[in-house]
């Protein structure tokens, strides 16, 4: 049986960071269990997250107004995307699992895994729109988001100040992980590290690498199945009216996205166990 590969995808300027303290203990508990772990550290590869004409080798099909999602789109089906891309696109293929290993910089990843994802996630390879979220091109690869807050946990609640860190993932997750079709694990958050006693951040290492032990195990995250909707530009891609009317009578929305003007579902984007059975 072939050697099963995971790719983490990992971003952080300091040797000696708590994340890369939690890339260590995942490099480590992983290649225990008998994975191939590939790394691509994106600030020390210097990896380009600008988005350009230097990403497409030859001629462009439309020179006369450079739109990047469709020449890159070109390029990757005549093999003419820039080698940093396509060295990154082989490491996805062969992947079972990608872990993206970050601190949270303005709710979101740091510019330059952002680079990563609108470089390397082109459209052909990663997605198209009759290829996306649970049908999408990834739907047999898993992905997860590990990453550090400088916020408290209470501050991300539905009543602290940061609003509920549900909404805050829904984009990174549903928006750019399922939307390619991956299976997406529950988040591992680690909570303001930088706030805590070494104690406190030993144990979550700790915690962290229990989890890894039954990871591939997991069940992921509920996402709305693309059954559920009219995937047609008459349609306007909603959900079928039929869909619609049996929603009426739940006490919450379908997914933190499609709340449908009730409550959100709680912990759908950070817990397997609450996030609903639509799939």
């Amino acid at each position: 049986m072939a050697q099963k590969t995971v790719l983490i995808v990992y971003a952080h300027q300091s040797v000696g960071s708590f994340n890369e303290a939690a890339l260590n203990v995942a490099m480590k508990e992983l290649v225990k269990q008998g994975y191939k772990v590939i790394v691509s550290d994106l600030y020390a590869m210097n990896f380009r997250a600008s988005t350009t004409q230097e990403d497409i080798i030859g001629d462009l099909k439309k020179p006369e107004l450079f739109q990047y999602g469709e020449e890159t789109m070109h390029a990757w089906l005549e093999g003419r995307l820039s080698d940093d891309i396509l060295a990154e696109q082989q490491k996805v293929q062969e992947a079972e699992l990608i872990i993206f290993q970050f601190p949270l910089y303005w709710f979101s990843v740091p510019a330059i895994m952002k680079g990563w994802m609108d470089r390397v996630l082109t459209q052909g390879f990663a997605f198209s729109l009759q290829k996306m979220y649970n049908n999408g091109i990834f739907k047999n690869k898993k992905a997860m988001l590990s990453f550090t807050t400088g916020a408290t946990q209470t501050m991300f609640r539905p009543d602290g100040i940061n609003g509920d860190i549900n909404v805050t993932l829904w984009p990174l997750q549903n928006g750019t992980l399922h939307f390619c079709g991956f299976q997406v694990f529950a988040p591992q958050i680690f909570w303001s590290p930088a706030h805590c006693s070494p104690d406190m951040r030993t144990a979550m290492l700790d915690g962290w690498q229990a989890r890894l032990k039954g990871l591939l195990e997991e069940k992921p995250l509920t996402f709305a199945p693309c059954e559920l909707f009219d995937l047609s530009f008459e349609g306007g891609f909603m959900l079928c009216p039929k869909v619609k009317k049996e929603q009426e009578s739940q006490p919450y929305g379908l997914t933190t996205g499609h709340h449908l003007g009730k409550p959100l579902p709680p912990d759908n984007q950070i817990s397997a166990e609450a996030s609903g059975d639509q799939n």
